[in-house]
């Protein structure tokens, strides 16, 4: 069963779409069930999520937590979006049914693959953050929650 919150951002998905000219794209996916987040950024000078947007070909659960990550990056700095993990994901939706945890995973690292794209982009470092996968299926033996 899905929470209130899960059924809103998929019925009503906020900051769906592109950014033309992103400062970060990150797609991500999961092999063994078939979805695909892309996660798009624009950053400005001083490190600060101005825009956040996704596309995801997926479930209603991929759907809602794309959306949902998308509303905890805007306005953050690169490090602090650089925290949000696929707990905060899913406890701002209220919880997520066990089989779909792994779309709060990828979630997670789709904002990881965004801002990898940035920091190459941009040729910087950004402490704490290390190369994302793009298959995240071998996560979902051990989630994170």
């Amino acid at each position: 069963m899905y929470t209130k919150k899960v059924m809103d951002h998929f019925t009503h998905p906020r900051n769906m779409g592109e950014i033309e000219d992103a400062s970060g794209v990150g797609t991500v996916g999961n092999a063994k069930c078939g979805d695909i987040m892309r996660m798009y950024l624009d950053i400005d000078d001083n490190g600060v999520i101005r825009d956040c947007k996704f596309k995801t070909f997926g479930c209603g659960a991929a759907v809602a937590t794309s959306s949902m990550a998308t509303e905890l990056v805007k306005g953050k700095t690169v490090q602090e979006a650089l925290s949000v993990t696929n707990k905060a994901v899913m406890e701002a939706l209220d919880g997520l049914p066990p089989v779909k945890v792994h779309c709060s995973l990828l979630a997670e690292e789709a904002i990881h693959a965004a801002l990898w794209d940035y920091a190459e982009k941009h040729n910087i470092k950004i402490e704490g953050l290390s190369k994302p996968k793009n298959d995240i299926s071998e996560e979902e033996e051990k989630p994170e929650y």
